[in-house]
């Protein structure tokens, strides 16, 4: 089995500021991905940005199906790869769920501006896959999920999840906070 891929993401989280908190997590199958989403939701709030990062079947769209559960919001979350955004309201007095797929998106912010992230962002929570270099600019605040896996012709479920967490908002993320998960402190 190949080495996990680091994406540049990773790499450029491993170098950001000092303002940021980083938590290492073993993930050991889609089931245990998308119950991390559901146990990230649980801090979220309106106004949070969501960034996920990783190779193509890494597990984004499982992790935020997650995200969706446990913030109780209408609709199946699904892959937004073809309509760039969905909107999930919330069946509660919680959030909704902005997913967008930026993966398909060339430039920066700008070429996102039809998406109306910027208004949306306030009351909702944001979650962008493939978002980077291209929605940073949204908040000084935001969550960063990098997933590694195996690349190469293997079967192997096991993600490495590395929440990085940009700003002030996300100061107290802490490694303890996140047990019974495999956590390897960074």
């Amino acid at each position: 089995m190949e080495a996990p891929h680091n994406s540049p993401a990773a790499e450029a989280a491993g170098s950001a500021a000092h303002d940021t908190v980083t938590v290492a997590l073993a993930v050991e199958s889609p089931e245990q991905m998308q119950a991390l989403g559901r146990r990230i939701s649980g801090v979220l709030r309106p106004g949070d940005l969501v960034m996920l990062s990783g190779e193509l079947g890494a597990g984004k769209t499982t992790l935020t199906r997650g995200l969706g559960e446990g913030l109780g919001v209408r609709g199946a979350v699904t892959s937004p790869t073809f309509v760039i955004a969905r909107v999930h309201p919330s069946l509660g007095d919680g959030p909704a769920l902005v997913h967008v797929d930026a993966y398909r998106l060339g430039g920066g912010l700008d070429e996102m501006e039809d998406l109306d992230l910027d208004v949306s962002l306030p009351d909702s929570v944001v979650v962008v896959e493939w978002g980077d270099g291209k929605v940073e600019e949204l908040s000084d605040d935001r969550l960063q999920v990098l997933i590694d896996r195996a690349v190469g012709d293997t079967d192997d479920e096991r993600r490495e999840v590395t929440l990085v967490g940009v700003g002030t908002r996300w100061a107290g993320l802490r490694a303890e906070s996140w047990a019974p998960w495999d956590v390897a402190g960074v």
